[in-house]
């Protein structure tokens, strides 16, 4: 036997973390580029995802049917590898082609979801097919023995050991430091050195036999090629096609399917507690990764003993029972009230480390038993002299197309329906399914073990708790903050989980992602009012407006009381939001969802801007904060230059910025960023007792002009005379009132925004800048810097002197010092 023969295995498991690593890396980059294209809605995420583990499925299955096993395996293995690298990067360079093609046919409807899972399976389908054909691939490089079943599990764990860091490497470091043209490099590099590392291992002199006789040597175990005996008197069935063997095949999609799901649940639950920002999912699928990477070497290991594979697959989910209700119990009740506050002194990095335990302490017993559920369903399933490409795609593909319906089954359908607990339930009762299909219980111990199962699963629904309002309400500050308020709605949607409280005062508050979106405080209501009111004052006759991001309504209800207003277009992306949220402050939005001028679209905003043919007098933008995860797609310079497009002329937009949970660079970045797209725009200042709060951007293509007197005129029409009493009650109700908001404009900003970061959609670094910061209160120094360089615009006020000199005083009150000239 060659020298180079005990060394082979580990070198080849070594290939393939190096291709997990990339596989994810390229994973996080498309779908980020492919939801800027097809918008990131419930729908558009479930045909993405479907195409993206569709295609692997795909490989998985045609290998070992377009591959003959005469071929070299770890030839084939190189090739797939090189092939996934050049198709990395001509997604790269070819999604902007994709883009036009996509805005330039997009429709509405089926046919718009058809369209895009056209263009999804157009970009993913080539390079995941590749992807999902690399494990049967190397299959072939061990025999279907115990030994080798063994080793097909342990490369199984160390291409997701490979994911785990690919997750970490592109979530932390490669697309906060650089972008995903960055990132793809990287994959790229990997995966031609994983291909060349094949490919010179192919020439190491190392056949497939002597392999197979290094894996028990090297374990220090004898080596068992008879049919193992199961523990419950079943002999391990021989045929491909048997009865028996399809019970194990549907075994394993069942657990994928349960798998996905709960991670879809686990993710919807710990964005609320932790932050839904990019951090908090890339360490929550780097925790189920690492789950699923634990048990698959501890399955790997299971399959070398004595044990039926069938039993073990079985007892795997009915522990499950036990791995889904500790899950549910730590993120309803364990984890929100731990008394532990790490925000207000802890580094960014002692926060995600407590983030990445949190995680784990809910997550990795489950995760732990599923990836132990694959190794044992491969060890099923062979048999000696079997093709071993077609054992692991068979058995491959089955697992991914369970996770493909239960990721689409929980967040379009079960969620949505059932809740997140009624989702668990629904969970527990396909495990002990899946523990009997694989039982295929005949004798009286297997019909006492899934008896247990039964009852376990049947007590678990008193243990599974229900989603506490509490924790969407105040997120990470769950167990630190108590307001006294009680919860008016609680709704899970497909998309997002929202909730209204109100407090004993009577001010009732709109939640969504774990914080605050809305309110009827005299702070929020102004701020929502100037979004509406600002723009509609200052355009001579608008007519048509659309509102991005519905929220309380408020914004939205501030264009009912303007006379000219005859079509008004509300987009948000989360049914419950308009439906049911905005009711509970008709009486701030002066029942805007009833009003026969308006249209609500339920889409993600960015791709409704992108394919409408529509143009807008207004468009007004109040996205949630910028460090959750997809928003940052609505503080982007194309997203800004899209709503320019989408404008009639002598139109406006105007945009929110939050100074709360924000710190000075990511106030730059986000000021600097619209300036790009509307050098002539305009700050616009809600302060909270004299501290910044949040600002309005307000951008038109034209150099600004306001004449001041006819503002004022305006506001003193009769058919006016709503809109002035609603800004009246909150400090607005002149002209010079609602100007003296202003904050500055871009010449007086130059060297002040000089190095901020521009937020693109190449990079969308503003999303990773915001979430280091999602807790800051620095924001507030940048608006007092930002009104020190404020100059008075002579140019773009007129009016009567003695206005003129009101509105510089009004100006000047908020500073500590003489107004600049």
């Amino acid at each position: 036997m060659p020298a180079t023969a005990p060394r082979s295995l580990p070198l080849l498991l070594l290939l393939f973390v190096g291709s997990g690593c990339a596989a994810l890396i390229y994973e996080i980059v498309w779908l980020q580029l492919l939801q800027l294209v097809i918008g990131s809605s419930a729908v558009s995420l479930a045909v993405l995802l479907g195409t993206f583990m569709g295609g692997m499925c795909l490989g998985s299955l045609l290998l070992p049917r377009l591959v003959s096993p005469a071929r070299h395996p770890l030839r084939v293995y190189a090739l797939l590898e090189a092939g996934i690298a050049v198709a990395g990067l001509v997604i790269l360079f070819a999604m902007p082609a994709v883009g036009r093609l996509y805005t330039a046919l997009v429709g509405h409807g089926m046919a718009g979801i058809l369209l895009r899972g056209a263009i999804c399976a157009l970009c993913l389908l080539p390079p995941t097919i590749l992807m999902g054909a690399t494990l049967p691939a190397v299959a072939r490089w061990v025999e279907t023995t115990p030994r080798g079943v063994s080793w097909l599990g342990i490369f199984y764990g160390g291409n997701t050991a490979g994911a785990v860091a690919g997750c970490l490497l592109a979530g932390f470091y490669l697309l906060r430091v650089y972008d995903g043209a960055t990132a793809t490099y990287c994959a790229v590099a990997l995966n031609l050195a994983v291909a060349a590392g094949a490919y010179m291992l192919s020439h190491a002199g190392v056949k497939r036999s002597e392999v197979e006789r290094v894996a028990p040597n090297a374990l220090g175990e004898a080596h068992l090629a008879t049919p193992q005996i199961s523990a419950l008197g079943a002999t391990r069935p021989t045929s491909e096609s048997s009865p028996a063997d399809k019970s194990i095949l549907l075994a394993i999609g069942l657990s994928g399917l349960c798998a996905l799901a709960a991670e879809v649940v686990w993710t919807r639950v710990l964005s609320l507690l932790l932050g839904a920002t990019v951090y908090t999912f890339s360490i929550i699928l780097a925790v189920f990764l690492a789950g699923l990477g634990l048990g698959s070497s501890a399955g790997a290991a299971l399959t070398r003993t004595r044990l039926s594979p069938r039993v073990a697959l079985a007892g795997c989910q009915l522990l499950l029972i036990g791995g889904i209700v500790w899950a549910a119990h730590a993120l309803s009740i364990t984890l929100p009230l731990w008394p532990v506050n790490v925000s207000a002194n802890a580094t960014w990095t002692e926060k995600f480390g407590f983030d990445l335990y949190r995680c784990a302490w809910a997550m990795l017993p489950a995760a732990i038993l599923w990836g132990a559920s694959f190794p044992l369903a491969l060890a099923a399933l062979a048999t000696p002299g079997q093709d071993a490409a077609r054992l692991v795609g068979r058995a491959y593909a089955a697992n991914t197309l369970g996770a493909i319906l239960g990721a689409v089954l929980a967040s379009l359908a079960l969620i949505p329906l059932l809740g997140t607990r009624g989702t668990q339930l629904v969970l527990i009762a396909t495990a002990v399914l899946g523990a009997g299909i694989a039982l295929r219980p005949r004798s009286p111990a297997s019909f006492s073990l899934l008896g247990v199962g039964v009852a376990a699963a049947v007590a678990a629904f008193f243990f599974v708790p229900k989603l506490p309002w509490q924790l969407v309400a105040y997120g990470r500050q769950v167990a630190t903050t108590d307001y006294g308020a009680k919860a008016l709605y609680l709704g899970e949607g497909m998309n997002a989980t929202v909730a209204v409280s109100e407090t004993p005062g009577g001010a009732r508050f709109f939640h969504v992602s774990g914080k605050t979106e809305a309110s009827s405080l005299e702070k929020d209501m102004r701020l929502q009012r100037m979004l509406g009111h600002l723009p509609a004052l200052l355009h001579p006759n608008p007519r048509s407006v659309l509102i991005v991001g519905c929220g309380a309504g408020v914004t939205s209800g501030s264009f009912v009381l303007h006379p000219s207003i005859e079509r008004i277009v509300i987009c948000d992306i989360e049914p419950l939001i308009p439906r049911v949220v905005a009711e509970h402050f008709s009486n701030e939005n002066h029942h805007v969802v009833h009003d026969r001028r308006v249209e609500i679209v339920y889409d993600d905003a960015r791709h409704y801007i992108a394919t409408t043919r529509e143009k807008f007098d207004i468009i007004t933008s109040d996205p949630i904060h910028p460090w959750v995860k997809g928003s940052a797609v609505l503080y982007s310079q194309e997203y800004f230059e899209l709503c320019r497009a989408r404008l009639n002329p002598g139109g406006l937009v105007t945009q929110w910025v939050p100074l709360y949970e924000s710190d000075r660079a990511v106030v730059q970045s986000e000021i600097a960023t619209f300036f790009a797209a509307f050098p002539h725009g305009t700050i616009w200042g809600n302060d909270d007792d004299g501290f910044g709060y949040d600002t309005v951007m307000l951008g038109q293509t034209d150099v600004p002009t306001i004449d001041v007197d006819a503002l004022q005129r305006r506001f003193d029409r009769p058919d006016h005379a709503a809109i002035q009493k609603t800004l009246r009650d909150l400090g607005l109700g002149s002209a010079v009132d609602l100007l003296s908001t202003y904050a500055g404009r871009l010449p007086e900003l130059k060297t002040w925004l000089q190095g901020a970061e521009i937020n693109r959609d190449r990079s969308l670094r503003l999303q990773y800048l915001a979430g280091l910061q999602l807790e800051s209160g620095s924001g507030a120094v940048a608006y007092g810097e930002i009104l020190n360089l404020r100059k008075f615009p002579e140019e773009m006020f007129h009016a009567s002197p003695a206005r003129l000199l009101d509105l510089r005083h009004a100006l000047e009150s908020a500073l500590p010092g003489p107004l600049q000239n």
